[in-house]
């Protein structure tokens, strides 16, 4: 079969969905979806307010979109989808972000999960490593996914939990309820999990990046955006996330969810076994960093993986939870946001994809 391939390409504003349009193209995409099933476009929405690099970019939607159409997918069977999360509201965030006027533009489904749709519990075929034992009583799915393709619209970013996060972990919000944040103290083996769900209900899966804002420290939402000019593609979920963790200046295997997942054989995390087509990354190294905490992650950490442990079940799993949800979005929507966010927002809006992003 050969070995797998992920595109990578250079763009710019005024090329972009042209460029992706080229980007897909390269490693095929038509191979991997079936024009016949439905497709589900897994928009990433991490902070209902607009952030560079934090999630889909209007560009990245539209690029993907009108090349399934033009490739002759039917406009009916394609459906944008967003979750829902306890601190981040969809319904802001596909406003703030620009991507419900993309939908409306091309007159395509779009499908909040948690809204009118049912969820059954799936008994997964593949070895769990962690899911079947937080969710005992079994693992709830979007019923709307059996049967359908999916593709994956993650940005290039850095992850506190994570490292990077990319196309395994936006199967997170999708596939999981709002109480995934059960699973965040074993996220690695989470998202391995994830991924052997996917290849067990999905038709097709496809992951499709952007990198021409790419965010460097505490994300997923308090980074430092940086104009990149990247954009991926792949069929392969941990192809392609090991190719952004490579540009981004992480050793891939060095990630734990890439690496149990690449010895599980549900994809391929090794970079000596990549075809990688279009640009030359032989030398790219972002030096991006992950290791830097806000003040709403450390404490996470705390309870994750610290010395809070003993008291995550009373924190997060019981009615005290919801202290959580409010010193969140103190700190990142009245604090953070208002305080940093908003300079970097400024910055970023007077590059090109700055002046893109306000067109649409």
């Amino acid at each position: 079969m050969g070995k797998t391939k992920v595109a990578i390409i250079k763009t710019s504003a005024d090329t972009i969905l042209e460029d992706y349009k080229h980007l897909m193209g390269l490693v095929g995409f038509d191979r991997f979806l079936p024009p016949d099933k439905e497709t589900a476009l897994k928009i990433n929405v991490s902070w209902h307010h607009f952030y560079p690099a934090c999630s889909t970019t209007p560009w990245q939607l539209e690029g993907v979109l009108k090349t399934l159409l033009d490739a002759g997918y039917k406009q009916d069977l394609i459906y944008g989808c967003h979750n829902r999360t306890v601190v981040v509201s969809a319904k802001k965030g596909e406003i703030a972000n620009k991507h419900k006027p993309v939908l409306e533009k091309y007159r395509i489904k779009n499908v909040h999960l948690y809204e009118n749709e049912e969820w059954l519990v799936y008994r997964p075929k593949g070895k769990m490593l962690v899911l079947d034992k937080i969710f005992p009583k079994g693992i709830k799915i979007p019923k709307r996914f059996i049967g359908n393709n999916i593709v994956h619209l993650p940005t290039m970013k850095t992850h506190v939990f994570t490292t990077i996060t990319g196309a395994m972990k936006n199967a997170f919000g999708g596939l999981l309820n709002e109480k995934r944040h059960w699973t965040h103290s074993v996220i690695h083996e989470t998202l391995v999990d994830l991924l052997t769900i996917q290849k067990e209900i999905h038709s097709g899966i496809f992951a499709v990046m952007d990198g021409t804002f790419a965010g460097d420290g505490p994300g997923p939402r308090c980074m430092v955006p940086h104009v990149k000019n990247y954009i991926l593609a792949s069929a392969d979920s941990v192809a392609i996330d090991a190719i952004a963790a490579k540009i981004m200046g992480f050793n891939p295997m060095d990630l734990r969810f890439i690496r149990l997942a690449h010895e599980a054989g549900l994809g391929c995390g090794d970079l000596k076994e990549l075809d990688i087509i279009g640009e030359d990354i032989s030398g790219v190294n972002f030096g991006f960093h992950y290791s830097q905490n806000t003040f709403a992650s450390y404490g996470q950490k705390m309870i994750y993986w610290g010395p809070l442990k003993q008291f995550e079940k009373l924190l997060l799993r019981t009615i005290l939870t919801p202290w959580s949800y409010i010193a969140s979005i103190l700190y990142h929507d009245w604090y953070w946001y208002n305080c940093v966010g908003r300079k970097r927002v400024r910055k970023m809006l007077d590059t090109a994809w700055g002046k893109l992003f306000k067109k649409y």
